[in-house]
């Protein structure tokens, strides 16, 4: 969803970048206002030698990273995956995780553009993106002229959401 903003796309096309700015701003300051921690993981597909190499891990980098937190999510009493089947493959692995980590899961099909935390998601998975996109220069054109700078970047954005990051000290 947040891509197609960016780029200007769907409905967003006459929208200045000023605008799409301020709205992606404001989606930003309520994802800092929720009580949420985030993972993301990130991979080039070009350093795996096929998608079955790259599927493995990710299977053992989530999986690593829910054993390493279960007392963090043992303390709640459903453990939700809200899922819009965007990427089929994903929504396997993810099936695949939760069913080796958890005795019960639920999961359930949302839409995106009806669920605010969905969003926030989006908007997280983004901003992790953007980050490594800056690390190596490969900006496109539509997002530098939303987010300027690195550094304009970093500091209005990447630096608040990284305290959101999970961490382990739920262990």
């Amino acid at each position: 969803m947040l891509r197609r903003f960016i780029r200007r796309e769907e409905n967003y096309v006459n929208m200045q970048p000023n605008e799409r700015r301020k709205i992606f701003s404001k989606l930003y300051y309520f994802a800092m206002n929720c009580d949420i921690q985030y993972k993301t993981f990130i991979y080039n597909k070009k350093e795996f030698t096929d998608t079955l190499k790259l599927e493995e891990r990710m299977y053992r980098d989530m999986k690593h990273f829910f054993d390493e937190s279960l007392s963090y999510f043992q303390r709640f009493e459903n453990v939700i995956l809200y899922y819009d089947n965007g990427q089929q493959k994903l929504n396997h692995l993810l099936n695949l995780v939760l069913a080796a980590c958890f005795s019960k899961y639920e999961v359930r099909k949302i839409l995106p553009s009806e669920y605010k935390l969905f969003q926030v998601a989006d908007l997280i998975c983004t901003l992790e993106l953007l980050n490594k996109k800056f690390e190596t220069e490969e900006m496109t054109r539509s997002e530098k002229l939303i987010f300027h700078t690195k550094r304009d970047f970093k500091k209005d954005f990447f630096k608040g959401l990284r305290k959101k990051n999970f961490s382990n000290k739920w262990q």
